[in-house]
């Protein structure tokens, strides 16, 4: 005998977290390449821009809402409203946990613990799931719970994109010969062609279509390669127009890094993007909600967690660090350095100085440069010289990659050893870039960065994954960690909507799904309204919400992003801990003591063991 009760939208959606910061990185070397942690985004983080991926990388949700398929594209996504349920829950006659059975969940969405609050026991989990643990047979840290197989009605054509059986998502990559990437990423590139890319990311919808519910459908993908290099806004503004009018799909992934060309356009025909542009203000995401998220900070984001870094830690003591020791008993003198993309990147400059000047700390020089090879050196040469000039002990900098190389190189040929904080860069974030630098100046580098301790990929980790689902490792072995934040996102959130795919749906799961667990290893994710960020930013369309804090040691030895082993690493302080926004402490973080930090696992650390499980056979 069974009774029912009434259940209104919403999954209880925990997404599982990118399992290594070592995945993390590796997917922050090339969120560069990926779209979402860009030499454009800079402009949007403290003056520069920034994820993770990682983004990361750490597992992602995104909003969604509105455009369903009988729209034109174009319409106004907020003209749909959220899907109320379609149907009752059963719960067990006599159940005496009834009173705790969710009113949230989606229509046809039921998953293991909410199963056993309606003491329903006649679900068949399938071999996918562990019932002894109630979640999935995969070898990840807190791996997601099992979702009830679903049979019946899904709904068809629910939204544009969707049929029955399908749904079809365009994945977004660069050419292999952009001249520009190849600049950009030069001493991090690896050999994995678009060929191979494409194998290995059709090689992991495999795995997430194994493993979670999906309703009856799969992801239809389209692999398209761009007709044009990744700052051309023509070429990406063209490719979003052919991808629109020949494939119609419901979302894409991924998009040319250095432009917002490509972005702007599909949303405007009403295609959902998922970290496909260089992140953009705000404001952008709210005109356009549901149809794009992205996995890094904004640039607000950044700002707030840059501010909030250097009052509480920096201001006001001395500049101990520095390499110049007639600095260590001066009062820290701040310069600041920063990468100029655009008029975001000057505005966002400016509101990061503001807010330190209104928590009494002062700038006494700026100086931002262009990424250009014909000018670099010049710029360096100049700035160089005038933090010099104006007595600057702490030089915090937004920087792309690339640059640093000149700016530290030119600082020892001028005499110049101040302290180089890290503020919201991309990339230089990265042990196999911070190798290249001025190592006698970047002994003294320290800051805040998205990115997590690493973990050895072969022992967690996308490739790792790969490995034991496939039983080799996957083509894009270089980059599949870069490739993985997308279906590892995507998957996770269409399982908890349930079988009425919409955009409205796809916002609303991500707003009440819970935010992905907080571990030293990978960063915490969320969208919607978590409040953990001031309300003025909240729905939150970003997704990475947290930092730690890092130093440069010159002696360590070990691997870096490309799996080369070196001397320099980066190292986290008070063994990784991370921070969201206000937790940072006073007290002062122990910096430069490798008895309080740790660099990377070579097993996965303690309370983040991975299970074991035998895989099963591919979906096919």
């Amino acid at each position: 005998m069974f009774k029912t009760i009434k259940v209104f939208g919403g999954p209880d959606m925990k997404l599982r977290t990118y399992n290594t910061g070592r995945e993390n990185l590796l997917r922050k070397l090339t969120m560069l390449i990926a779209g979402f942690a860009t030499i454009a985004l800079l402009a949007t983080s403290c003056g520069g821009s920034s994820e993770s991926t990682d983004s990361a990388p750490s597992q992602s949700e995104s909003s969604s809402s509105p455009q369903s398929s009988t729209e034109e594209p174009g319409s106004s996504a907020n003209e749909e409203e959220t899907a109320a349920p379609s149907k009752d829950l059963e719960v067990a006659d006599d159940c005496p946990t009834a009173g705790d059975a969710r009113d949230d969940l989606f229509p046809g969405v039921m998953f293991f613990s909410e199963a056993q609050t309606r003491c329903l026991t006649d679900i068949d989990w399938g071999d996918r799931c562990d019932i002894e643990t109630g979640r999935l047979k995969l070898p990840v840290v807190g791996a997601p719970e099992c979702f009830a197989p679903f049979s019946g009605d899904n709904g068809g054509e629910t939204a544009r994109g969707v049929t029955e059986d399908s749904i079809t998502i365009v994945y977004w990559r660069w050419q292999e010969n952009d001249f520009i990437l190849n600049y950009i990423t030069g001493p991090i590139a690896g050999d994995d062609t678009n060929a191979d890319a494409e194998a290995s990311l059709r090689g992991l919808l495999q795995y997430y279509e194994t493993y979670y519910e999906t309703y009856g459908r799969k992801v239809n993908l389209i692999f398209y390669e761009g007709s044009g290099n990744v700052a051309d806004p023509i070429s990406a503004r063209a490719d979003a127009v052919k991808i629109a009018e020949e494939y119609d799909p419901f979302m894409v992934w991924n998009g040319p890094n250095l432009t917002n060309a490509f972005e702007d356009e599909l949303v405007s025909r009403g295609i959902a993007c998922l970290a496909c542009g260089p992140s953009q203000q705000i404001d952008f995401y709210r005109e356009n909600d549901p149809l794009s998220w992205t996995f890094s900070m904004s640039g607000e984001q950044n700002t707030l967690m840059g501010v909030e870094y250097v009052t509480k830690q920096l201001a006001g003591r001395t500049a101990e660090y520095a390499g110049d020791e007639s600095y260590h008993n001066q009062e820290r003198v701040f310069g600041r350095l920063y990468i100029e993309s655009g008029e975001a990147s000057v505005e966002n400059n400016q509101d990061f100085e503001n807010q330190l000047e209104e928590n009494g700390v002062d700038i006494v020089e700026t100086v931002s440069y262009a990424l250009d090879p014909a000018t670099l050196q010049e710029s360096a040469a100049s700035a160089i010289s005038k933090f010099k000039s104006a007595g600057v002990t702490s030089v915090l900098f937004s920087s792309d990659p690339i640059a640093m190389r000149d700016f530290t190189r030119e600082a020892t040929a001028q005499g110049y050893f101040p302290e180089w904080v890290h503020i919201g860069s991309v990339l230089a974030d990265t042990t196999a870039f911070a190798r290249t630098y001025d190592q006698e100046q970047w002994a003294n580098a320290f800051g805040i960065t998205t990115l997590g301790v690493g973990v050895d990929p072969l022992k967690a980790g996308a490739p790792f994954r790969y490995r034991w689902f496939f039983g080799e490792p996957a083509p894009a072995d270089d980059s599949l960690g870069v490739i993985d934040p997308w279906p590892a996102t995507f998957y996770p959130i269409i399982q908890g909507i349930g079988p009425n795919l919409t955009y409205d749906n796809w916002r609303e799961g991500l707003n009440r799904a819970d935010p992905t667990e907080r571990r030293t290893t990978s960063s915490s994710f969320s969208w919607g309204e978590k409040g953990r960020w001031p309300p003025e930013l909240e729905y939150d369309f970003f997704g990475n919400d947290e930092v730690t804090v890092f130093w440069w040691d010159t002696e360590a030895e070990g691997r870096d992003e490309t799996d080369a082993v070196g001397v320099g690493m980066y190292q986290y302080a008070d063994a990784g801990l991370r921070y969201l926004w206000g937790e940072f402490p006073t007290e002062p973080i122990d910096l430069f003591n490798a008895a309080t930090a740790v660099d990377q696992y070579d097993e996965p650390p303690p309370g983040q063991e991975i299970p074991e499980y035998e895989p099963l056979q591919p979906s096919e």
